[in-house]
């Protein structure tokens, strides 16, 4: 019977260091390999018995991934914000490569997903939107920057509006100021251009997932937020509760808890004693984090079935900010219910008993 074998790959732009261990953990090959599809299939087909490999979560992750899922009996794509154990001790390629495989072989890493192709195009499209959102929003910002430099007031959408453009220009005393404002608002027009077509697309391409109609029967999950739940999550099955979801998304509590047992009158007790709170968690997928929160914002200030369920827990003396967190919390977990059971939004969901 062949024996498994644990591979580390340390990955890098143009090379990739490896380490395989045997079942007893001993270190029986370290190379270095150039970052290419057939030379990683080569030192593949060379190797006997059962391969396990992973590495880490990074530029390369997804091509390797697709090139070696089907080619390796086991496969882990490991977070590196969780391989503390790498930063111990010294620290070069080959050495992070044998941790690798060490943590592999002890089943200490934690993976990330990887595994739905089906939605590879609506999330491509979902980050060029993003970016070109940022973009767009940081060209507004140095604009209102060099308004504000020469303390001309400037609130408001109107600065960047082609209709009053010369007339902010003309705020401008100085040339050199006009030309840069000038090449800013050129920025600004092809940015806007690239982001309606990026949306345009990202939206056509949205359609063709039917979930996308599923999703949208929750208020305030518009065509751009559904479609970033479709590329972002690919699958609501990869969580098997809200809470796991909650994680994802940022919402989960971390709590804090010590020497919670203790012996009384000779029998072993929990302790009754408050968990201590510390907060949001801090990994996790930060577009989603704003997606929910921006909803649970928009529905507080707006009519609609979630703008009760946020006013019963101001009424009940919870603050504001933290009202709109819990909304959130719920709008996510009323989300995973609709897309995973496949049944539209039903106001029951917000019922304390309900999602």
């Amino acid at each position: 019977m062949d024996s498994i074998k644990y591979i580390g790959l340390d990955v890098h732009q143009s090379t990739i260091s490896v380490a395989v261990l045997d079942a007893d953990g001993k270190l029986v090959m370290q190379s270095v390999i150039a970052t290419h599809a057939t030379t990683i299939l080569d030192l593949l087909h060379g190797l006997r018995g059962t391969l396990h490999v992973t590495f880490e979560e990074g530029t390369h992750s997804a091509w390797l991934y697709d090139l070696l899922v089907r080619r390796v009996a086991k496969l882990v794509v490991c977070n590196p914000r969780k391989n503390a154990l790498l930063k111990a001790g010294n620290k070069s390629d080959t050495v992070d490569a044998r941790k690798l495989a060490e943590l592999l072989r002890a089943g200490l890493l934690s993976p990330v997903y990887h595994g739905q192709n089906s939605t590879a195009a609506v999330k491509h499209l979902g980050r060029s939107y993003a970016a070109l959102t940022e973009d767009t929003t940081r060209i507004m910002g140095r604009l209102k920057a060099l308004y504000r430099s020469q303390a001309i007031a400037c609130a408001g959408k109107k600065p960047y509006g082609a209709r009053h453009r010369e007339e902010w220009l003309a705020k401008l005393s100085e040339s050199g100021l006009q030309r840069r404002a000038e090449r800013l608002y050129q920025q600004l027009d092809l940015l806007q251009e690239l982001r309606r077509d990026a949306r345009h697309d990202l939206i056509l391409e949205c359609r063709k997932h039917s979930e996308t109609k599923l999703l949208r029967t929750v208020p305030w999950l518009g065509p751009i937020r559904a479609a970033l739940l479709v590329g972002r999550v690919q699958t609501p099955h990869r969580f098997r509760s809200k809470r796991q979801f909650w994680a994802y998304c940022g919402l989960a509590l971390e709590t804090r808890s010590s020497a919670d047992f203790g012996f009384v009158n000779g029998q072993l007790e929990r302790r009754k004693k408050p968990v201590f709170i510390r907060g949001l968690n801090l990994n996790h997928n930060h577009d989603l984090k704003n997606l929910f929160k921006s909803a649970a914002t928009t529905a507080s200030g707006s009519n609609g079935p979630f703008r009760p369920f946020y006013e019963n827990l101001l009424i009940k003396g919870m603050k504001p900010e933290l009202a709109r967190l819990t909304l959130a919390r719920k709008i996510a977990a009323i989300t995973l219910h609709v897309w995973k059971k496949g049944e539209p939004f039903d106001a029951e969901y917000l019922k304390p008993q309900a999602a």
